[in-house]
């Protein structure tokens, strides 16, 4: 029995229907059954694989309407079911808003500026600050560990210390002992720690001078551990180096290393002094002359990449981790660094950063968010926005979220329905 008006696209309908869910649409044009923009076009295929003998064309064009207004439909009642490149600031929001979310939600004012930088500093590495710049001595201290070398000539005749055909004797290398002395032979131990290598020496030959009134005394030192530093890794030469005097510095000692290559990524520069650890970026130790430490005997330092990084999600330019390329970075710099807003899909009145504190940190007020979880929401639409992001510093680990326009959805919606439109047409001149 031929079909009825309408069966044949009732039945195409329900053919697309079957691979739906149906739950997100009011029925509309007194229909039980409407597709869903994914269903759309599966519905719109149905009817164009059918035979023009079982379809009555008059009806198909009618279906047509029927997309349109399904379309309509899932715009009003924003069903989830549409393709986008990110949430939309609604999403988010609404779930946050929902009684123990376990989020805090904070827009981005002035005002709100002060209370943020009073909380706990996700972005203040666990060290231990970094040693002002003082002077030192411009000479060489002997230290414990340290080495003397001790040549002694003596031009008696009958000398304790040197033979009749040598005149000469060498002793070393003495190492300085803990308790800061060397041994020196007829005479014992001779205190030289906190000594330059001169008055080391005067002191060796004073000692020596009442069994041999003529003998001269010689003194190098060779650095031990604790006249020494390591350069432990990034740049061109890390090794040992002795402290050519007491008022060696950081840059003095890297630039003795060669220098920190240029291909190094915003670098840290580490000093490990004992138990202590102290860091500085490379570039804060190159601008600030006051940063310029002097090294101490066993110092180690440790040139590195900066290793935190913050990541870009949504409609922005990119989507990917990015990497500090300084200490500090705004929100507004990180939106930059992302590439800025996709014009035709970013929301510039819903750009989220996700931010998690330790559990530490949770105090109410000034002190700290009122959960671990923390929303900021930044509406690049007004001036005070605007500021605000260009005063709010992003943590390692945030993530910035450029949300989707509502604008996004109604335009996949329509273009939805054009495809629509178009398949029931090519599928009415297959019937023609």
């Amino acid at each position: 029995m031929p079909d009825q008006p309408g069966h044949g696209a009732g039945r195409a309908q329900q053919d697309g229907c079957r691979h739906r869910k149906l739950s997100c649409f009011p029925p509309i044009m007194g229909r039980r059954c409407l597709p869903s923009p994914s269903a759309i076009v599966t519905c719109a295929r149905a009817i164009a694989r059918r035979r023009a003998g079982d379809i009555d064309w008059d009806d198909c064009m009618r279906f047509g309407g029927l997309l349109s207004a399904a379309g309509i439909a899932l715009f009003t009642a924003g069903c989830g079911d549409l393709p986008r490149g990110g949430p939309t600031e609604s999403d988010i929001v609404g779930e946050v808003t929902e009684p123990g979310s376990g989020i805090a939600f904070y827009p981005v004012t002035r005002a709100l500026i002060p209370a943020v930088e009073a909380w706990p500093d996700l972005g203040a590495e666990r060290y231990s600050g970094w040693p002002a710049a003082t002077a030192g001595s411009t000479g060489q201290i002997i230290a414990t560990g340290d080495r003397l070398e001790v040549r002694i000539w003596d031009s008696e005749d009958n000398s304790l210390l040197v033979s009749p055909a040598t005149s000469q004797v060498e002793l070393g290398p003495l190492v300085v002992s803990p308790g800061g002395s060397v041994f020196v032979p007829y005479v014992g131990d001779v205190r030289v720690a906190g000594l330059s290598p001169e008055r080391a020496r005067l002191s060796i030959q004073n000692r020596l001078s009442s069994i041999a009134p003529s003998a001269q005394v010689q003194a190098v030192l060779v650095a031990g551990e604790q006249s020494s530093v390591d350069l432990v890794s990034g740049v061109s030469q890390p090794g040992s180096y002795p402290l050519q005097n007491r008022n060696s510095s950081v840059l003095s000692l890297i630039s003795r290393a060669g220098g920190i290559p240029p291909t190094l990524r915003n670098p840290r520069v580490k000093l490990q002094r004992g138990s202590t650890l102290y860091a500085i970026s490379a570039d804060t130790l190159f601008d600030n002359p006051q940063a310029d430490a002097v090294l101490t005997g066993g110092d180690k330092i440790i040139v590195e990449e900066d290793e935190r990084f913050f990541l870009t999600l949504g409609a922005s330019g990119t989507q990917k981790t990015i990497d500090f390329p300084r200490d500090h970075v705004t929100a507004l710099e990180a939106m930059s660094m992302a590439g800025g807003l996709v014009a035709s899909r970013a929301d510039p009145e819903g750009i989220l950063i996700l931010r998690e504190y330790p559990r530490t940190a949770l105090t109410a007020g000034y002190q700290g968010p009122r959960e671990e979880r923390v929303i900021f929401a930044i509406d690049l639409t007004n001036a005070d926005g605007l500021f605000a992001a260009k005063n709010l510093e992003i943590m390692p680990g945030d993530v910035i979220v450029a949300t989707e326009s509502p604008v996004t959805s109604l335009r996949v919606a329509l273009g939805l329905i054009g495809t629509g439109f178009g398949l029931v047409t090519a599928a009415g001149n297959v019937g023609n």
